[in-house]
């Protein structure tokens, strides 16, 4: 089996394509467009495994070309900073819709099958507990981030119906752990690097007791892994989370 990763020297990327065991893929093909320039994520990769590495940006890359061959699309490339993606509204919707439509239409075109990662912050605000077969008008995105990973989402189900686009959509929680291209701005992480630098951990006095829902990136690579191997593209979206706690548990935890 070949797969492609695209993003693959994120936060997850970097997990995931460090965790491969030789013998486990044909090939497995990286591309990132090293816009954080996380360099180090493709030092000491596993041996055994046949890497080819690409420098593309998915907004301009000839992905009929990359994904020619290729069995299933890993879609990590993304940008993930929910907080701040009000201030950068136009460009979430270019890399994050424009781009995965570019990916999905690549994927029809080639016949490769396409893991498509969400986000649980789809649901936004809700009183009670909610899962998968949410209505769509009951899903609250709260930010240009969460409101376009879930027009990516529709855009998605609409492909698979329409042009038998073979996929699966994970609404994954809140990302936490350690990797190489880890990244800081999520809670847990954050709180993380405040408590090591001693610094005051910063917290929203209205979102102390909010319980929210949170993902190990080591649960999320076996997640994606599992699929992977279990060839489970059937065209449905599931939610993947370690655990809910609110920010009070964390901080606890953490102090």
């Amino acid at each position: 089996m070949r797969i492609l990763i695209t993003g693959a020297l994120g936060h997850i990327g970097s997990k995931l394509i460090h965790n491969i065991e030789s013998g486990e893929f044909e090939d497995v093909l990286l591309i990132d467009n090293m816009l954080t320039q996380r360099y180090a994520s493709i030092f000491n990769l596993p041996n055994g495994v046949n890497f080819k590495f690409y420098e593309e940006d998915i907004l301009k890359a000839d992905l009929d070309v990359l994904l020619d061959g290729v069995d299933c699309v890993i879609h990590l490339a993304a940008i993930t900073d929910a907080a701040n993606s009000f201030n950068q509204r136009d460009e979430i919707e270019k890399v994050n819709y424009d781009g995965t439509k570019r990916v999905a239409e690549a994927c029809i075109e080639t016949g490769t099958k396409l893991l498509f990662p969400s986000t649980t912050s789809v649901y936004g605000s809700q009183s009670e507990q909610v899962d998968e077969t949410c209505p769509i008008e009951e899903l609250q995105p709260q930010s240009p981030y969460a409101e376009y990973k879930l027009k990516s989402e529709q855009m998605l189900q609409e492909m698979g119906k329409n042009q038998g686009l073979k996929f699966v959509t994970c609404r994954f929680g809140t990302i936490f752990g350690t990797s190489i291209g880890m990244r800081f701005h999520t809670a847990v992480n954050k709180f993380c690097w405040q408590a090591v630098m001693e610094q005051p951990l910063t917290v929203w006095k209205t979102a102390i007791d909010q319980e929210r829902p949170y993902l190990g990136v080591n649960d999320a690579v076996r997640v994606i892994m599992f699929i992977i191997k279990n060839d489970l593209f059937d065209g449905e979206i599931y939610n993947v989370l370690s655990s809910n706690n609110t920010v009070r548990e964390i901080v606890e935890h953490l102090n």
